[in-house]
């Protein structure tokens, strides 16, 4: 009998509509550039599948691959970046776009209307007692970009992580490298948001509860990927 473990603080079954589900973490090398995502799948991951599991793949270990990671050092915030950053609420799920660096990515990738039409809306919405609106404007590419933080693996803490490219084209292409279903996932401690499956079904909101409490972490873990499990 495969016996499975989970990452320290984390569960390993969660209960979805009264049935129970294993998530279990897989352990891999530090995935970076010089890797092709299909590779790191069947090397870690295809002998341990079974009929009817769902792999779900971080988008930060998807994005390092397509060489969307990128140095602080890099990075040239403007006044504009800098400003923002200060007015964003920092959690302890992360700094999300907290610095001007992940600020200046952002402006970047989404367009600086876009940011600014997001930012006047997070202030309506604070005044009106409601929280959320900036990243439900600024959309998944800004919701997306992760910044170094306390406990991340050198050297991407000194990393600005963006959101992968075609995550729903990337999970399409790697689960007919592996065979079955592929979502990739944005989760922390906050909660899941499916960037991109594979199939369409279970939905990306059932995934996104059987996965809302971060089976893998986001410290020092090196599990970037697991399996999604009926118990």
């Amino acid at each position: 009998m495969e016996v499975y473990s989970a990452n320290p603080g984390k569960k390993l079954i969660r209960n979805v509509d009264g049935v129970d589900y294993l998530r279990v973490p897989i352990k891999t090398h530090l995935i970076t550039k010089d890797d092709q995502m299909e590779d790191v799948v069947n090397k870690y991951s295809k002998d341990l599948m079974r009929p009817g599991d769902i792999l779900f793949i971080s988008e930060k270990a998807v994005a390092c691959t397509q060489s969307r990671a990128i140095p602080m050092e890099d990075i040239h915030p403007r006044k504009l970046a800098v400003t923002l950053s200060r007015y964003v609420t920092k959690t302890p799920a992360g700094i999300g776009l907290g610095i001007p660096e992940t600020m200046e990515m952002a402006l970047q990738e989404c367009g600086t209307l876009r940011i600014l039409f997001a930012a006047f809306c997070s202030v309506i919405g604070k005044l009106l007692g409601k929280r959320g609106w900036f990243y439900n404007v600024a959309g998944p590419k800004a919701r997306g970009i992760d910044g170094p933080t306390q406990g991340t693996i050198p050297p991407y803490d000194h990393y600005v992580v963006l959101t992968p490219a075609d995550p729903m084209g990337t999970a399409k292409r790697l689960a007919q490298t592996l065979g079955a279903p592929v979502a990739i996932v944005d989760i922390n401690d906050l909660g899941a948001n499916i960037l991109g499956f594979s199939e369409k079904q279970p939905s990306m909101d059932w995934l996104a509860r059987a996965l809302g409490d971060n089976p893998l972490g986001q410290s020092s873990e090196c599990t970037p990927m697991g399996i999604l499990r009926k118990a």
